[in-house]
């Protein structure tokens, strides 16, 4: 699962079994809650297999946010990184094997790496990354149709409408399953 990242950071070997060894691997159903919105984040997923959605709860009903995938690095990164009681809930949609990590070895790793500009520079990457998808999200459901919004997800994430449950692209899209159903079989009369 490192090796991926290891040719990416200047590490000696004894440092990158170091880090490497505060990860602990996990394997876990899907529907599992890995954080309830409210709870203060002590861990950060890094995903090795499976999907998993990040969601809040709005007057009673789940709202979609966000999709990860094999890759991915997966926390509330509000609650992780300021204490505070995270907004979102983040469950898996499929069984994953998931590598988690406390946030007091993430605190000593940071502070140990803060002096390599590659390392330190990815962290930043990483949390802007994030940023501009909430912020390009956010903007698509204001200006954006809805058929427009399932348009783009094809284009821009297909492996979000090949593997995620329908009721969760359409919580994702702000649209009941029914209106999902309506503009998929729009699109699809219109191929024909």
């Amino acid at each position: 699962m490192f090796e991926q990242f290891r040719n990416k950071f200047p590490l000696d070997n004894k440092k990158w079994e170091e880090y490497i060894s505060c990860f602990k691997r996990l394997k876990v159903p899907a529907r599992t809650i890995l954080l309830n919105e409210g709870e203060i984040s002590g861990k950060l997923f890094l995903i090795e297999k499976g999907s998993i959605r990040v969601w809040f709860n709005n007057n009673g009903k789940e709202v979609t946010f966000q999709f990860f995938f094999e890759n991915n690095v997966v926390a509330s990164v509000e609650s992780f990184r300021k204490k505070i009681p995270s907004p979102v809930t983040i469950e898996t949609i499929e069984p994953s094997l998931v590598w988690c990590i406390h946030k007091i070895d993430i605190d000593r790793i940071l502070q140990e790496i803060k002096e390599m500009p590659q390392l330190r520079d990815m962290f930043i990457n990483a949390i802007f990354e994030r940023t501009f998808e909430y912020m390009k999200h956010f903007f698509s459901s204001i200006k954006d149709t809805p058929q427009q919004r399932y348009l783009n997800l094809l284009k821009e994430k297909p492996q979000i409408v090949k593997r995620v449950p329908q009721h969760y692209i359409a919580s994702f899209l702000g649209i009941s399953t029914v209106h999902l159903s309506r503009i998929k079989n729009k699109l699809a009369k219109g191929k024909n």
